[in-house]
């Protein structure tokens, strides 16, 4: 139920592109019964503090599904903020200054990824509510990593393992490392005269974290990731047929070494950059 009549004014923005190299059109693909972008608009006109909710996209066929899942597409998105090599903040900006062009204006824009289906309406407003409460300039969201960083780290060419433990961690149990997070995709909040004034702004002291857990963290980028989003979606509507804690414990497991081995492909630059990809 998107809210109006408030002190601060929140934009609901969904960045949905038609192209992607790894899931090809995995923005219309089914996933648990409905379209994976249905998910995050679903939450997203549910969620009680969005003012309004817009489809950035280039795409003239999810243009048509966001439409009849009950969302605006205002503008079609020009096809230079849709290749691989747009930024997140130009898609951002360019919405939120194509509607201050025609007299709308937000004090804040929160960005829905569609590639996060389990992310709750709730998760929406308490991650709102976290933001007014801190008055921060942005809010993102984050998880418990899959696995202790601390274990983690490149390896040279001739793959010795000499130097991947850094001082002091060899021998240390993970119970005993500090608990370490991760961005997880699913939340993004920023305050727009700083964001149109400065650009993305997530990591200062003005930014906080909202934290959720791991199994709504899931973030579509392979086609493992659909069918473990499917198995999670089926046993959150109750119809796992069978499936238990265990067997999607073990999903999950499987997911964070595909992501893991996708991390580490991004910093080999094998799979481009690892710094400000774009949404879609």
């Amino acid at each position: 139920m998107l809210g109006n009549g408030r002190p601060h004014r929140f934009l609901g923005l969904i960045p949905a592109r038609g192209g992607s190299k790894r899931v090809p059109r995995k923005n219309l693909l089914p996933v648990a019964g409905k379209p994976l972008l249905a998910w995050t608009i679903d939450a997203a006109r549910t969620a009680r503090r969005l003012d309004r909710l817009i489809l950035s996209t280039d795409d003239e066929e999810i243009a048509a599904l966001g439409r009849r899942h009950g969302v605006d597409v205002p503008f079609m998105r020009p096809r230079g903020l849709a290749s691989d090599t747009a930024t997140g903040h130009d898609v951002v900006v360019h919405a939120v200054s194509t509607l201050a062009d025609s007299g709308e204006h937000y004090d804040y824009v929160v960005v829905l990824q569609p590639t996060s289906p389990l992310r709750s309406h709730q998760d929406i407003d308490d991650a709102i509510t976290l933001l007014l409460d801190k008055n921060a300039d942005a809010v993102v969201s984050v998880c418990l990593t899959d696995h202790p960083p601390e274990w983690s780290n490149t390896l040279p060419d001739d793959l010795s393992m000499r130097e991947f433990f850094r001082p002091g961690i060899r021998n240390v149990r993970s119970q005993d490392l500090p608990a370490s997070y991760r961005l997880n995709g699913a939340i993004y909040i920023y305050r727009c005269a700083r964001l149109l004034r400065d650009g993305i702004h997530d990591m200062d002291e003005e930014t906080f974290a909202y934290v959720m857990p791991r199994l709504r963290s899931i973030d579509i980028d392979e086609p493992l990731d659909l069918e473990i989003a499917e198995l999670l979606l089926q046993r959150h509507a109750g119809e796992g047929h069978g499936r238990g804690d265990h067997e999607v414990e073990i999903a999950m497991g499987v997911a964070a070494a595909c992501r893991q081995r996708h991390d580490q492909r991004r910093l080999e630059g094998v799979d481009g950059p690892v710094a400000d990809v774009g949404w879609d």
